[in-house]
């Protein structure tokens, strides 16, 4: 198929990492940003399991994130798929839509991430590659070169349009772009949100894969800013203000290449950052409220000394397997099955599907899932 590139913006070549910003334009932002994220860094900190918090808005993450790329899923979906399957990608393809599936494998590679950084492995292209394989490591991406920078130039423009926006980095130039990129990263000299801004920025405009740019380009704002201690835990998600205000997205990062508007570029970052702060701040404190609220009702209803830890569990994994919650809450096997039966009961719990031969029954708890559905 022809391309239309007439009207498309081109990469800039040879003008990364820019010169001359002006810190003082960008200061209140700067200040506004880094106040707001401390602030629910500082809440995450206070919490005894912030992973009980945690674990559904790393779920939207996934959705919001993949949505904009295209990738249509639900929140049920992949954490009904999640719960059957685990790591059993092959078994998955059989059930689910291949959305549902590279959504999950979104949660995944942000996962291991996580995992091999705090194991020490600093933030490099090998990590950023390793991310990009798992990522794409089945499903209608598995043929797009995982892990692997692409060899023929790539180009954006609107989903089954042959117009062109904007052209990124030519292959034999990436290279350099990704030393240059790596290089700004580990500058610590710039305030780490800056660094981050300008960082999402170019890899974003180097679009150095073949697929999966968006969805690695904004893991790496998480990573970035738990790697320069902005952040205790690789918990922050912006993905939702993103996609909430799309266009003014997308158009700054093309003026980035168009008229060398950074600094346009940085502000509307810092701006994404300082309210996506606030909207997850008040996100994962409702679910902590949700979850005071929860714990005398579990207590009194099971009349167990392991009712919190199925509590913490249904937390975890809102949509679960009846034989894994037997077999990993840490309850007894035979109380773990008394509390399903009076969950059902007392209707926190839904049945998403019935036992059926040697398939285990599997539950939503629907009072947690209505507050984090996307």
């Amino acid at each position: 198929m022809n391309l239309d590139i007439s009207q498309a913006v081109h990469y800039h070549l040879d003008k990364f990492p820019p010169a001359g910003l002006d810190y003082a334009r960008l200061m209140p932002g700067l200040l506004g940003a880094t106040a707001a994220l401390a602030r629910y860094d500082q809440m995450l900190s206070g919490l005894h399991n912030s992973e009980l918090f945690l674990a559904p808005l790393r779920g939207q993450e996934a959705v919001v994130s993949s949505r904009m790329e295209g990738t249509i899923s639900t929140l049920d979906e992949i954490l009904q798929l999640e719960a059957e399957f685990d790591d059993d990608d092959a078994g998955a393809s059989l059930e689910y839509r291949s959305d549902a599936i590279g959504t999950a494998l979104y949660r995944r590679a942000l996962n291991t991430a996580q995992q091999r950084m705090e194991q020490g492995q600093p933030l490099t292209e090998s990590l950023l590659r390793s991310v990009h394989r798992q990522l794409l490591s089945f499903g209608r991406g598995a043929h797009k070169s995982p892990g692997a920078y692409k060899r023929e130039q790539n180009y954006i423009g609107e989903r089954g349009s042959r117009k062109v926006n904007f052209v990124p980095i030519a292959p034999e130039h990436l290279a350099g772009g990704m030393e240059s990129l790596f290089r700004l990263i580990g500058d610590a000299s710039m305030p780490v949100l800056l660094r981050t801004a300008l960082a999402h920025a170019e890899f974003e405009s180097l679009h150095p894969f073949e697929d999966g740019n968006g969805r690695v380009g904004r893991m790496l704002i998480t990573l970035m800013l738990w790697q320069g201690k902005a952040i205790a835990a690789p918990h922050f998600y912006i993905s939702r203000y993103f996609e909430d205000n799309k266009d003014e997205y997308l158009d700054r990062l093309r003026r980035v290449s168009a008229d060398d508007d950074w600094e346009g570029w940085c502000r509307f970052f810092l701006a994404a950052v300082e309210q996506q702060a606030i909207g997850n701040l008040e996100a994962a404190q409702a679910i902590g409220d949700f979850y005071a609220q929860m714990k005398p009702v579990f207590a009194e209803l099971l009349s167990s000394r392991y009712a919190v830890a199925a509590l913490d569990y249904l937390f975890t994994y809102p949509v679960f397997s009846n034989s894994r919650f037997t077999r990993t809450a840490g309850i007894p096997p035979q109380t773990a099955a008394r509390f399903t039966r009076v969950l059902l009961q007392e209707g926190l719990l839904q049945v998403v599907r019935e036992a059926a031969g040697r398939r285990s029954a599997m539950y939503r708890f629907e009072p947690l899932m209505q507050r984090v559905r996307v």
